[in-house]
């Protein structure tokens, strides 16, 4: 077995280098070394991978987002969420978990959340009160719910790379999603209840104000509701409902809130293209190094000794799955560890029995969760450079929310049910 690649892959990631840039490195001397394939081989392999048109279910669902980021919606959801939650004990700390949920049905990109809540509603929370580290450490934890709830991109990636159902995998991303909304709202109100936060708001909002707020938010909440229908009823597949909510959400910006002007259309596809480009690099790149691991039997290897360390255990897999995941996830980009590690586990994982939909979101959580967990979380490091607050303080303030978010995950590993019941309600 051929290890060389695998070697030079370990040296780029301690040396820093982009993991699409490592990806190819690392492969590059085996197929030099393979007789007649050349470094030809390579760029054939990430072109393959490139050329498939279920891939074009990523730009679109980036673009989307891209566009309610623009688009004026997340003041109204903001508001919204504000007249529903904002009179509890710590209102703004529930607003900012809420918005975060809110907000997966829109952007499904938990870094575009923690960036947009650090502008927006961190300022409004030190404005109330509240200590920028804890504010800060809501938004990086809130962010971890973001991904899970549909569209999440994240879930478009995995059903694409371990060939399931985008439909399902959607679906499933439901009940986890509000699991972590509720626990981390558990977790503001009792911090809150120490540290003395007040609320926002006197008092609940009426039935008439939530009622306005939601019409007047309605444009973008039908979105994943009308995505998960459009792919159940066979209507439209996921690329196509990409294009669609990519398109419905400039007619929302530009003719139902007119908050996107012709001058912000270049910074939309600028957004667009540059998350496209950073996740389908990767993606090509991984297409070639899998070809390495297939030509040595890598994960034929790989699951004979995972199989023989958890005993043919499905749940002590789950365990070692879920210490992997998070690890990685503090030192890569998660869409990367998903990409390479996800097709190696996931046939592991169905030849032990467990469903493939169930273990795509422990993975994508996994993934997500390891980007606020220190000491290298990606989301971490954005939020505190965003709102200019070192690292340990917010770290601090953020142990609650970790431990509330792997509970969360422990319950949703071994309770399957908690995934798999919406998606096996609607597809049967």
């Amino acid at each position: 077995m051929n290890l060389i690649p695998l070697i030079i892959l370990a040296i780029c990631f301690v040396l820093g280098v982009p993991i699409a840039f490592s990806l190819i490195l690392a492969v590059a001397p085996y197929f030099l070394m393979q007789s007649g394939v050349g470094l030809i081989g390579i760029v054939q392999k990430m072109v393959a991978n490139a050329e498939s048109t279920s891939l074009m279910a990523i730009p679109f669902f980036i673009m989307a987002g891209s566009i309610m980021n623009y688009s004026g919606v997340t003041q109204r959801l903001m508001n919204l969420a504000n007249l529903l939650v904002g009179h509890l004990t710590g209102g703004l700390g529930h607003v900012n978990v809420l918005l975060s949920t809110l907000m997966g049905g829109l952007s499904g990109s938990g870094a575009a959340d923690a960036s947009m809540e650090c502008k927006l509603l961190v300022p409004e929370m030190e404005r109330h009160g509240y200590s920028r580290a804890f504010s800060g450490a809501v938004t990086a934890a809130s962010c971890v719910i973001t991904p899970i709830i549909p569209p999440g991109v994240g879930l478009i990636v995995y059903s694409f790379i371990c060939q399931v159902s985008a439909g399902k995998m959607l679906c499933a991303g439901y009940i986890p999603g509000i699991l972590l909304c509720t626990v981390m709202m558990l977790v503001v109100y009792l911090v809150s209840k120490k540290a003395g936060y007040k609320p926002s708001r006197e008092r609940m909002g009426t039935r008439k104000e939530i009622l306005r707020a939601a019409v007047d938010a309605v444009w973008a909440l039908v979105i994943p509701f009308v995505l998960v229908l459009g792919l159940r009823f066979g209507v439209c597949t996921a690329t196509e409902g990409g294009a669609i909510i990519a398109v419905y959400a400039l007619f929302v910006g530009i003719f139902v809130y007119k908050e996107i002007k012709w001058d912000h259309i270049p910074k939309i596809l600028i957004d667009a293209v540059l998350s496209t480009a950073t996740v389908m690099l990767i993606m090509c790149a991984s297409n070639a190094f899998a070809f390495y691991l297939s030509w040595e039997r890598i994960p034929q290897a790989l699951s004979g000794v995972v199989i023989a360390l958890s005993g043919g255990n499905k749940y002590v897999f789950l365990l070692m799955v879920n210490l992997l995941f998070l690890f990685l996830g503090m030192f890569l980009d998660g869409t990367a560890a998903m990409i390479i590690l996800g097709p190696l586990f996931a046939p592991i994982a169905a030849l032990l029995g467990i469903d493939p939909i169930h273990f795509g979101i422990v993975i994508v959580l996994n993934i997500t969760l390891g980007g606020v967990t220190p000491p290298f979380g990606m989301y971490l490091y954005l939020v505190a450079g965003t709102i200019k607050e070192k690292v340990e303080a917010i770290v601090r303030e953020l142990w609650p929310f970790l431990l509330a978010s792997v509970f969360t995950l422990l319950l949703i590993t071994y309770v399957p049910q908690l995934v798999t019941w919406i998606p096996n309600l609607i597809y049967g």
